[in-house]
C-alpha cells in the first residue's frame, strides 16, 4: 500500500512516499522536491554474524547520469567508482545516523541512496539524508530516529533553508545542519569569516528548519502502521569474569593513563590485556570458550578506558597528557624545509604533525570535473593523505578512502577563501598534506601546514588561517568541553567539533556528535573556546611566518599575461593551432588563451616568455600611420612593390614613393627579399596601407 506526507520548506513542497518502489527492502521511500527525485533503501541482515564486534554499516550515495539525461563521459559510457562529491554526500548521511542505532546492535545494515532525477536546483544530500532518515524509521531495524537535514546560506544578511547554487553564490555562508528534534547531530560547512555568533545563528536557524521534516517522518511511520522495531539481543559478558578482568585491568589502566606520551600509554593498555591474559585465558583449555573470553576482555579493556578517562576530566579536570580543558598542546613550526617543492610548511601540535606542499601550475594543470550537475575546471587544489605508519601501524597503501577525501575536503574549505583571485595570480594551485603523525585532528593541522606552505611559496593570501579541534564529555548535568583533543578523546568523548578560520573570522565547520544530541548553551561554549584555541594557534604559526615570500620560489613557472583584442586570437592560434604550436617549438613557453584576449605565458625561464610575447605583440601588432617599420618586400608588380611590416601584415609601397628621383623600373631600387624601411602614409577604411620609402630618406 501506497502512503505520502509532504511539507513545505522555504517555498519548496518536499513529499516522502513509500510501498510503490524497492518493496523487497527493510524501508524504502521515494524523496520529491519538484524534478528532484531519490529512492533511499534500508536493509539490515536478520542475525549478527558469529564473533563481530562492531557495527558494520554502509551507506552509498548512487548518482546515475540519466537523472539528468546525459550520457556519461569515458569509454565505458556508464558510470564508473564513485566520485568525490558522491563519497562526501555518503559521509553526510552516514554521520548522523550512525550514533541513532543501539548500543551492541551489531546486524550488518546498508543504506542506498539513488538519484533518479535532478535539476540542480536544490542539493541532493539533503534529500538523501531525509531519505535515509524516513527508511530506517519505518522500517523494524532499530532505529532512535527520525533525523534530517537542510543547508543554510545567508543572502543580503537574510538566512536562507534549502538554497539555491545561485543563493549560494551570492552569500557568506554554506552550512548543512543535520538533528533530531531535541538537538544537532552534525554540522558541516564553509563560510567567509563569519564570528562565532553568526555560526551559532546559522545553525538555531537550521535546526529550526528541520522541525517541519521531522513532523513528516513520523506522520509516515504511523500511516504504515508504526512497524515494531525488531528485538535483539546484545552480547552479555559472564559477570564473575568481567570482575576478574576489570579487577585485574583497572590499576593497570588507571597507571597507563597517567602516561603522557601515546606509544607508552598504549603499551601500558597492552600490559594490562597481558596481565589478564596470563591470569585468567591462559585456565581456559576449551578453545572456543577462550576465543569468546579473549573477545571480552578487550571488549572490557575498551570500557575500562571510557570509564577512566572520562572520570578523570570531569572529577578532577585532567587530561590523558597532563592538560587542563582549554590548553593546546605545544606546537612547533618550519617553513621551507623542501628545496625543490615550490614551497613547503611542517606543522607539529603535540604529537600531531603534516608536511603541507604547495606545487604552482599552469592552466594545463587544472583538473576537469565530470558530474551531474555539468562539468567544470578546478584551480585550487587540496589533497590529503593518512599513511598507516602515522599512527605506528602496519597497513595498505593504495586509492584514498572516504574519510581521507572528508578530511582533505574540510581542509580545502578552510583555506580556500584566502586564495588570490585567479586573474591577479594564474596559477593552478595544489597543496598536499601529508600526515606523518596522529594523535587527534589531522585535519586542522592540514590546514595550519597548508598555510605555513602558501606563506612558503610566496602565495599572496588574503589573511593567514588555523584550525582547532574540540572535543566534550557529557556526564548527566557534568559537562567539560576540551580544546585541541587527543586521539583518545576523540574516540572516548562525545563530540568532535573542528573549526578554522583566520583572525578575523570561521572559514569552516565541521562537527559529528556521539550522544543523541547537543544543546547551543554547548555549542557556543565550544564556539568560544575554539576562537580562544585558534587565534592562540595563529599566534604560535606567525612567529615563524606571517606574510608571503616577496617572490615564488625558483623552480615554480613563471607566468606573464597580456591582453590583445580577441578578433586577433585567431591570428595567434593560427591554422589548426600551428601558429601557437610555432611559437611554443621556439621558446618552450606554455601559452593559454582565453575568449577575451587575455593570453598567460608560463615558463621557468623570463628571456624565453619575453620573446614569446614579442612574437605574439608582433602577430598582433596594427600598422599606425606616421611610423616607420622595417619591412620585407614580398612581391613585385609594375606599379610598386608589397612590403610585409608585421607579420600577416603588408602595405603598398608605389613606384612613385621608392626614392626622390623618378624611378623608371621598381627593380631599380629594390628586389624581392629586400629588408626596406618604409613609413605608413595611410591606412584606408578597408584597411589597406599605403608606405613611403621616399618618406625615410627625407
Amino acid at each position: 500500500m501506497m502512503n505520502t506526507v509532504s511539507t513545505t520548506i522555504a517555498g519548496k513542497q518536499i513529499t516522502i512516499e513509500t510501498g510503490r518502489l524497492a518493496k523487497q527492502t527493510d524501508g524504502s521511500v521515494l524523496v520529491t522536491c519538484g524534478n528532484n527525485m531519490v529512492l533511499v533503501t534500508a536493509v539490515s541482515s536478520k542475525e549478527a554474524k558469529p564473533g563481530q564486534g562492531f557495527f558494520p554499516l554502509t551507506v552509498e550515495y548512487i548518482e546515475k547520469f540519466y537523472a539528468i539525461g546525459k550520457i556519461p563521459g569515458g569509454y565505458f559510457k556508464r558510470e564508473g567508482r564513485p566520485s568525490t562529491e558522491s563519497a562526501l554526500s555518503a559521509r553526510i548521511i552516514d554521520r548522523p545516523i550512525r550514533p541513532l542505532f543501539p548500543e551492541g546492535y551489531l546486524n550488518e545494515t546498508q543504506v542506498a541512496a539513488t538519484i533518479l532525477s535532478a535539476d540542480g536546483s536544490i542539493s541532493m544530500d539533503v534529500l538523501a539524508s531525509l531519505g535515509a532518515s524516513a527508511a530506517l524509521h519505518i522500517s523494524d531495524i532499530p532505529f532512535a530516529g527520525p533525523t534530517a537535514a537542510c543547508h543554510v546560506a545567508r543572502v543580503d544578511g537574510q538566512f536562507v533553508a534549502l538554497p539555491t547554487p545561485e543563493q549560494i553564490a551570492k552569500s557568506d555562508m554554506d552550512i548543512l545542519v543535520s538533528g533530531t528534534k531535541n538537538g544537532i547531530l552534525m554540522v558541516e560547512g564553509e563560510a567567509k569569516f563569519i564570528s562565532e555568533a553568526d555560526a551559532l545563528a546559522a545553525l538555531k536557524f537550521g535546526h529550526n528548519t528541520l522541525m517541519g521534516l521531522l513532523q513528516i517522518q513520523d506522520e509516515l511511520r504511523e500511516k504504515t502502521g508504526s512497524k515494531e522495531k525488531r528485538k535483539f539481543t546484545p552480547a552479555v559478558i559472564d559477570s564473575d569474569f568481567k570482575t576478574q578482568a576489570e579487577n585485574i585491568m583497572k590499576p593497570l589502566v588507571e597507571k597507563a593513563m597517567a602516561i603522557k606520551i601515546k606509544q607508552e600509554r598504549y603499551a601500558g593498555y597492552a600490559e594490562a590485556f597481558t596481565e589478564v591474559s596470563s591470569q585468567l585465558l591462559s585456565q581456559i583449555t576449551d578453545d572456543k570458550l577462550k576465543a569468546q573470553r579473549t573477545s571480552e576482555a578487550k571488549t572490557i579493556l575498551e570500557d575500562l578506558q571510557y570509564k577512566v578517562a572520562r572520570a578523570m576530566i570531569l572529577d578532577k579536570g585532567t587530561r590523558l597528557d597532563g592538560r587542563d580543558t582549554k590548553t593546546v598542546r605545544p606546537i612547533a613550526c618550519e617553513v621551507g624545509i623542501l628545496p625543490r617543492a615550490h614551497g613547503s610548511g611542517l606543522f607539529t601540535r603535540g604529537e600531531t604533525q603534516c608536511l603541507g606542499t604547495v606545487t604552482l601550475g599552469t592552466a594545463d594543470d587544472e583538473q576537469n570535473i565530470e558530474t551531474m550537475n555539468g562539468n567544470y575546471k578546478k584551480k585550487f587544489l587540496l589533497h590529503y593523505n593518512f599513511p598507516p605508519y602515522s599512527v605506528g601501524e602496519v597497513g595498505r597503501f593504495g586509492g584514498q578512502g572516504r574519510r581521507e577525501i572528508g578530511h582533505g575536503n574540510l581542509a580545502e574549505r578552510s583555506v580556500k577563501s584566502v586564495i588570490p583571485d585567479f586573474v591577479g595570480f594564474p596559477y593552478t594551485i595544489r597543496i598536499v598534506g601529508e600526515v606523518l603523525e596522529s594523535n587527534g585532528s589531522s585535519s586542522m593541522a592540514t590546514v595550519c601546514a597548508s598555510t605555513l606552505a602558501m606563506l612558503d611559496a610566496g602565495i599572496k593570501i588574503t589573511q593567514n588561517v588555523a584550525g582547532i579541534a574540540m572535543g566534550l564529555i557529557k556526564e548527566n548535568d557534568r559537562i567539560a568541553v576540551l580544546t585541541d583533543i587527543l586521539g583518545d578523546e576523540d574516540h572516548l568523548g562525545d563530540m568532535d567539533f573542528k573549526v578554522a578560520g583566520s583572525a578575523s573570522g570561521i572559514t569552516a565547520l565541521q562537527m559529528d556528535i556521539k550522544i543523541d544530541s547537543v544543546s547551543f548553551q554547548v555549542m557556543e561554549t565550544a564556539l568560544n573556546q575554539a576562537k580562544e584555541g585558534r587565534l592562540h594557534i595563529l599566534n604560535e604559526m606567525e612567529k615563524v611566518m606571517k606574510v608571503p615570500r616577496g617572490q615564488l620560489s625558483e623552480f615554480a613557472p613563471r607566468i606573464e599575461t597580456i591582453k590583445i583584442k580577441p578578433d586577433k586570437i585567431r591570428e595567434v592560434i593560427g591554422s589548426g593551432g600551428k601558429v601557437i604550436r610555432s611559437i611554443t617549438e621556439q621558446t618552450g613557453v606554455k601559452i593559454e588563451i582565453q575568449d577575451d584576449g587575455t593570453i598567460n605565458l608560463a615558463s621557468s625561464d623570463p628571456l624565453a616568455t619575453k620573446r614569446a610575447i614579442e612574437i605574439i605583440l608582433g602577430i598582433c601588432a596594427e600598422a599606425e600611420v606616421g611610423k616607420t617599420y622595417k619591412g620585407r618586400v614580398v612581391k613585385i608588380a609594375e606599379f610598386g612593390a608589397f612590403v610585409e611590416i608585421l607579420p600577416n601584415t603588408q602595405g603598398l609601397l608605389h613606384i612613385s614613393e621608392l626614392a626622390n628621383e623618378r624611378v623608371r623600373q621598381v627593380t631599380d631600387v629594390v628586389n624581392e627579399g629586400d629588408i626596406v624601411d618604409v613609413k605608413v602614409l595611410e591606412v584606408d577604411r578597408a584597411g589597406r596601407i599605403k608606405l613611403s620609402r621616399r618618406a625615410t630618406l627625407q
